[in-house]
């Protein structure tokens, strides 16, 4: 059993408010031999009070990454899911904690993997949501869902752990049997700004009422978990679109301008 794998699962918070928070989640981690901790643009940090919480973790926190973007925290992952506390307008792939775990432990043995959580106060924004491949929802009581950010890492993390465990009894899941690996995070974001750039040229969308299109294009796709093979064809479908109408715009200037 490959437990390098642990080393390719990262935790992602967003917009930390409290430090006390960033501690807890360290030690949640090193509780369950997970040590790959990300810091999006916090709003505390460092801090001593993220220490104290750390207790014996406090090498999660040394070795953690502070980036200023998700964009940033994600780029190279094959896999990354949102955690949810609420329904969508435009409902989303949904994973519960234990699936969460089994996937992202058997997608772990061939590229990065995070799981992303919000703020303490509302959590992550549809865009940011709009990023992750999966949503992952902790089933809580319905008249007290709220869950601190340490408290819900916690479970993430035991239900990695479990599917390390399966793993080791040969009761592992396989999502790795397929001829090419999957889109990054980043390459899916430069074809989403191609897409977006490709329907307004074609007058199909308008940039200045956009709707929901895109968002829901986005869910599509993300469903469809395109491999590199399959976004390079269509980013090569989009250029190709974007010459013919170049070319085609050329002709009718020149037409224009034609004397009669």
């Amino acid at each position: 059993m490959n437990e390098q794998r642990f080393q390719q699962i990262r935790m992602v918070m967003v917009n930390t408010t409290h430090p006390g928070n960033i501690g807890a989640a360290a030690r949640a981690m090193k509780n369950m031999c997970l040590s790959e901790l990300y810091i999006v643009d916090p709003k505390d940090y460092p801090a001593e009070k993220a220490v104290w919480r750390a207790a014996g973790a406090v090498d999660v926190l040394e070795n953690a990454k502070v980036v200023s973007t998700l964009d940033e925290a994600i780029a190279d992952c094959g896999l990354v899911v949102g955690t949810s506390a609420r329904e969508r307008r435009i409902p989303w792939p949904l994973v519960t904690p234990r699936e969460c775990g089994e996937r992202c432990w058997a997608e772990a043995g061939t590229h990065p993997v995070a799981i992303v959580f919000g703020r303490e106060d509302r959590g992550l924004t549809n865009e940011e949501l709009h990023k992750c491949n999966f949503h992952v929802h902790i089933p809580a009581n319905p008249e007290y869902s709220s869950l601190n950010i340490g408290a819900a890492l916690q479970v993430i993390c035991y239900e990695i752990r479990m599917a390390y465990f399966a793993a080791k009894e040969g009761k592992e899941l396989h999502f790795n049997d397929w001829d090419q690996p999957p889109a990054n995070s980043a390459s899916l974001e430069n074809y989403y700004e191609h897409l977006q750039e490709t329907l307004e040229q074609l007058k199909f969308i308008d940039p200045d009422h956009p709707r929901q299109t895109v968002t829901r294009l986005r869910r599509l796709f993300g469903r469809i978990r395109m491999d590199k093979m399959e976004l390079s064809i269509l980013r090569g479908m989009l250029t190709s679109i974007q010459n013919h109408i170049f070319h085609t715009d050329k002709k009718i200037k020149a037409l224009e301008n034609k004397p009669d």
